[in-house]
């Protein structure tokens, strides 16, 4: 039920609407003089505000100034017995969206009211819309229930809305970039550009123009004035990544804008200030950078007044299976298919490679295997090869009181042997019979479907049938 705050000295006329708008199905909330309605309004979540103009102490006029320098969302409608133009500009000029002079028609009112109070709504519904869409942003990409990432999020909510300069490092693919644009969106400059750049990608004779910009005429092939990355993102964050490549000219001039936050375009003598947050990214080591007399000592410290490390894929391995599904399901929304699963053997594969492309080269592996797979398991042996050393499957049969197998990483304890006779075993005998065994048990519980008994033994399909093939059990 829309909230209404009524602020008139007049008994009568707080009586009048109150009653008026009860019936309407709002509820209504009064007060006999602006400063009490003000304190309401600071503490009610309120839809409309229906203020008088002219009341003893606090006004209307001074009713509206301290609403605007409070922020409150909720619409004003000024009405008043002494209406001039002059008092109608002032008041639409601090915020009112309506003024009635009295006395009025109710009907009228009721109009004027539900015009305001759709006013609201759309307002506040446009509110929620923008938190609900930089909040999913914001965190887009940013997976990780790890303990590792953990401090990682705790660092950003830290920083974020703040002016410091941050130093993000970390091996190449571990989403440094990601890092830096979920720190300028959680920030107040959020509606402010993010400017990335990559110090590495860009020819160093032209990178130089790329930051700064340059005047016509200021080289060869300069044709016309270009504004540079620093300019774009004023009011904003400039994300340099890749900083360590930085030529030692540019250097100079980067420790200028990051001291007196001003610089001049190539070939120009023009100052030119901005209003810029840096957020810097290395995946190279700067202090021995510096040591070696490649990177300057002051720019180092100026850049690193906040260090950021994103820990390695390796460091963090209990995020693996959640990374897998995030992609998973990304692709297969491309793709408008099922998202991929993984069998326990290649989970186990997966969760085991060392991962030197880090969150990269998992995306990409998801990617390619959810075009190359057939059907919606992936096998181990639909990995590519250099996974293979990782697969190393032990599974731990026990009995469950029914044909169900039970799988979990453990010992091997097959077939009634405790332990290894004197004579020894065919191990790969007794491998091949106990897969049989199992493959028998699933088919018997899949009461025959094929692809129900492929999915107990977490398999794809066609590898059960090939599979059956082989041990002759169709043909």
């Amino acid at each position: 039920m829309p909230r209404i705050l009524i602020i008139d000295d007049d008994e009568i006329v707080r009586d009048v609407l109150k009653t008026y708008l009860s019936s309407a199905g709002f509820e209504v909330v009064l007060a006999s003089n602006g400063r009490e309605g003000l304190d309401i309004a600071k503490q009610e979540n309120l839809d409309l505000i229906i203020t008088d103009l002219m009341m003893p102490q606090i006004g209307g006029i001074e009713v509206l100034k301290e609403l605007s320098i409070t922020n409150n969302p909720a619409p004003v409608i000024v009405i008043t017995a002494y209406g001039t133009v002059q008092n109608a500009v002032e008041a639409m000029k601090l915020g009112a969206i309506d003024y009635i002079t009295k006395p009025f028609n109710l009907e009228e009112f009721g109009i004027v009211v539900n015009r305001a109070i759709g006013f609201s709504k759309l307002q506040k519904e446009n509110i929620l819309l923008k938190k609900q869409l930089k909040k999913k942003y914001r965190f887009e990409g940013l997976i990780g229930d790890s303990s590792e990432m953990q401090k990682v999020f705790e660092m950003i909510e830290k920083i974020a809305d703040t002016e410091s300069t941050v130093l993000i490092t970390g091996e190449s693919g571990t989403g440094k970039e990601m890092i830096a644009k979920t720190i300028h969106y959680s920030s107040s400059r959020s509606e402010a550009p993010f400017i990335p750049v990559n110090c590495a990608a860009i020819p160093k004779d032209l990178l130089e123009s790329e930051l700064f910009g340059h005047e016509k005429g200021a080289f060869t092939g300069a044709l016309n004035t270009r504004i540079g990355r620093f300019e774009l993102a004023n009011k904003g964050t400039l994300f340099l990544d890749e900083v360590g490549e930085l030529a030692p000219h540019l250097q100079v001039k980067l420790l200028r804008v990051l001291q007196e936050r001003e610089f001049e375009r190539v070939g120009g003598i023009k100052t030119i200030k901005v209003d810029v947050r840096i957020l810097a990214a290395t995946n190279s080591d700067l202090e021995r950078a510096v040591k070696e007399g490649r990177f300057r000592e002051d720019l180092y410290y100026r850049l690193n007044v906040i260090p950021l490390r994103i820990p390695p894929l390796r460091e963090r391995r209990d995020d693996i299976p959640l990374l897998i599904d995030h992609f998973a399901i990304e692709f297969a929304r491309k793709r408008k298919r099922q998202p991929l699963r993984f069998t326990k053997d290649a989970l186990n594969a997966l969760l085991h490679y060392d991962w030197p492309g880090n969150v990269r080269e998992l995306k990409n592996l998801i990617e390619r295997l959810t075009i190359l797979v057939n059907g919606d398991v992936a096998d181990v042996h639909d990995l590519p090869e250099k996974f293979q050393p990782f697969f190393s499957p032990t599974p731990d049969i026990t009995p469950a009181g029914n044909d169900t197998p039970e799988f979990s990483v453990g010992n091997l304890r097959p077939m009634g042997f405790d332990d290894i006779p004197d004579e020894g075993i065919d191990l790969n005998k007794l491998i091949d019979d106990i897969e049989r065994d199992l493959i028998l048990k699933a088919i018997r519980k899949a009461g025959g479907v094929k692809s129900k008994a492929a999915s107990l033994l977490n398999l794809n399909r066609t590898t059960l049938i090939e599979k059956m093939k082989k041990m002759g059990l169709m043909s």
